[in-house]
């Protein structure tokens, strides 16, 4: 099993980035809540997890091993695949799914694309006593935590940090504006990140 890959970012995408690892650039499938942590030169190191199919061998990373053994465990759910684990933690940090899970929220669970209803009622049983408690203060911590002031510059920094320039960048984040000020309580930078790669890739 590869644990982890240390190495500067050698380039980023909207899902993925490549680190170099000894001379080798190591392709990496990331949310866009790790993805904003990441500066293009600069050194990085995510937790990995190695998903092997038939015809293909794909290294997702993770902010850190909490996040990673958070992805293992969602598989172990009928239906859960690496896409799905993976969007489940787009959306929330690994403790606001077990506070989802620990309080039985369905509308949680639906705001990732995906699931349903159905779905989400199925995997809150599947869950229950699995996933444990909240080991955080209440709103999470680290890359992907909500955050009351400031998103724009995080917002801004994570979109320089992709590569895009500051005119496309101050473009996207006027874009989802009206998003983050409609959010109930504070806005997620992950999820609006989400929604200003969408903006940027529709104007390309």
């Amino acid at each position: 099993m590869i644990a982890f890959v240390s190495g500067p970012v050698a380039a980023l995408a909207p899902d993925s980035a490549v680190l170099e690892v000894g001379g080798i650039g190591i392709a990496v499938q990331c949310t866009p809540n790790t993805l904003s942590g990441l500066r293009m030169g600069q050194p990085a190191k995510l937790a990995t997890s190695l998903v092997v199919r038939e015809d293909s061998l794909t290294l997702y990373g993770f902010v850190d091993d909490d996040e990673r053994g958070t992805f293992e465990l969602l598989q172990t759910a009928s239906g859960v695949g690496p896409r799905l684990a993976q969007a489940m933690l787009a959306v929330h940090t690994p403790d606001a799914l077990r506070r989802a899970v620990s309080t039985g929220d369905e509308k949680a669970l639906m705001a990732v694309p995906g699931i349903g209803r159905k779905g989400a009622q199925k995997l809150l049983l599947e869950f229950k006593d699995r996933l444990g408690a909240p080991v955080g203060t209440g709103t999470g911590t680290g890359i992907g935590a909500p955050v009351s002031t400031g998103w724009r510059d995080q917002l801004h920094a994570a979109l320089i940090g992709l590569g895009y320039a500051t005119r496309e960048a101050d473009e996207a984040v006027s874009a989802v504006a009206p998003q983050a000020e409609a959010a109930e309580g504070t806005p997620e930078v992950g999820r609006l990140l989400k929604a200003a790669l969408q903006t940027l890739n529709r104007a390309r």
